[in-house]
């Protein structure tokens, strides 16, 4: 049992406090972040601190919340980010935002071979993602993981306690299937 679930575990049994989770999963959140800060576009407001700052509010903030273990953890911290970051591009999206403009497009979206993204390829990624995750959860979830997280495949494979093979195939698979969607819309 890694040292997270500990104490996650011990958070859920009233041992311990939940500011006693930031400073285990900090570092790490920070990295996640940071990865997924590089593939936004270069105009982008939220900075990586930002983006785990809220997303660990988020988390901690809701009451009712509860994390069975590392995995689990990571896996909402991944859909917190991404919900934080589809929230910017909508609010971006609005005319009182200067939604009218042209925007400058994303450096890269792994998932998308065209770099010449917007906002609405990201709020587009989402509604599809939200169809794959009805069809095939934990796909989905690797999905989170690999883009919105930026784990690794194989760091995604030891969170999601499945071979690096099995990640592959179904980043693959994932891939294609949102891809698909994306460009049907």
């Amino acid at each position: 049992m890694t040292s997270v679930t500990v104490v996650l575990n011990a958070i859920e049994s009233g041992a311990a406090k939940t500011e006693d989770l930031l400073p285990l999963v900090y570092d790490e959140l920070r990295q996640l972040a940071a990865d997924q800060m590089r593939q936004e576009r270069g105009g982008l407001t939220l900075q990586a601190t930002a983006l785990v700052h809220e997303a660990f509010l988020r988390l901690v903030g809701d009451e009712h919340a509860t994390w069975q273990n590392r995995r689990h953890f990571f896996g909402a911290a991944a859909l917190a980010m991404q919900r934080i970051l589809v929230e910017q591009a909508r609010r971006k999206g609005r005319l009182k935002h200067g939604g009218d403009r042209q925007e400058v497009a994303m450096a890269e979206i792994d998932i998308i071979a065209d770099a010449n993204q917007s906002d609405e390829v990201l709020l587009a990624l989402d509604e599809a993602l939200i169809q794959f995750q009805a069809e095939d959860p934990e796909k989905a979830e690797l999905i989170r993981l690999r883009y919105f997280a930026g784990l690794t495949e194989e760091e995604a494979a030891h969170t999601l306690n499945i071979s690096r093979a099995t990640a592959s195939r179904w980043w693959t698979y994932s891939k294609a299937w949102l891809f698909a969607k994306v460009r049907s819309e």
